[in-house]
């Protein structure tokens, strides 16, 4: 009895890491293209943050990347744009690139592809308050299921994954520890997955912020520099917003959707 409880309870471990590995692993590519760094060999890396904007830790974050003339990639959830569209708005004068991170950042409406549809919809219709139309999206907790692929073709999207900062990011250990769980997985062509929301709610960031500049400072040093997810992977940032036939769009930053697709 205990042996066959005891099997029963290691077949479910089994599955459930088979499952995790499967939809929500950085790396699984078993659903389609999901890339998590670059495969080039110079020493570059990007940064990303999620699930913001959230203040003051969004800002935070961009002042101190403008002091060090570096863009980022923020993929951002639309209720959060909707509350901080200035902030949302301050990022894209910067030159950091933004992209979809669903609406709402809820679990439930991430498993089926018509609650997930919904989720990209609102997304992009809320960025467009901002006036950017992404090609990027990050799904929340990186979670794909068999339709994803469906609805983002039907958006425009390209998914992107990257790799946690570290699995205790959302307690906000000390700065330092976060720190150190990007400075020993940093590589050439890293992509670097910060929050500096916290699921589209408010939250404090403060350790995040901290750990960032330590981030950027070590590699600095090491000789690394800083380039956005598209210029990384060498994907368009943004769609052609919609507009009267034969007329030029304005693209944020100059990122223009003619970029050369991986």
């Amino acid at each position: 009895m205990v042996t066959a409880a005891a099997g029963a309870a290691a077949a479910a471990a089994a599955a459930a890491g088979a499952g995790y590995w499967f939809c929500m692993s950085p790396y699984s590519q078993a659903l389609g293209a999901f890339p998590y760094r670059g495969t080039g060999k110079e020493r570059v890396v990007a940064l990303t943050f999620d699930d913001g904007p959230n203040e003051p830790y969004t800002s935070q974050i961009a002042d101190f990347l403008a002091d060090r003339q570096i863009r980022a990639t923020f993929f951002q959830v639309g209720r959060a744009v909707l509350r901080y569209r200035e902030v949302s708005r301050r990022l894209l004068a910067d030159g950091h690139v933004i992209g979809n991170h669903s609406f709402t950042h809820e679990f439930t409406n991430c498993l089926s592809s018509r609650a997930l549809a919904d989720e990209v919809r609102m997304g992009q219709a809320a960025l467009a308050t901002i006036g950017v139309r992404p090609a990027l999206y990050r799904p929340p907790w990186l979670l794909r299921i068999p339709g994803l692929r469906g609805v983002l073709a039907e958006h425009g999207l390209r998914p992107v994954s990257g790799e946690f900062c570290h699995p205790l990011e959302v307690f906000q250990p000390r700065a330092r520890l976060i720190a150190n769980g990007v400075l020993a997985k940093a590589r050439p062509g890293s992509i670097v997955i910060f929050h500096d929301g916290h699921d589209g709610h408010e939250g404090n960031r403060a350790s995040t912020v901290a750990a960032a500049r330590i981030v950027v400072n070590q590699l600095t040093l090491d000789g690394y520099r800083f380039v956005t997810v598209d210029e990384l992977l060498g994907i368009p940032a943004y769609q052609a917003p919609p507009g009267p036939p034969g007329r030029e769009t304005p693209f944020p930053a100059g990122r223009r959707s003619a970029c050369p697709a991986a």
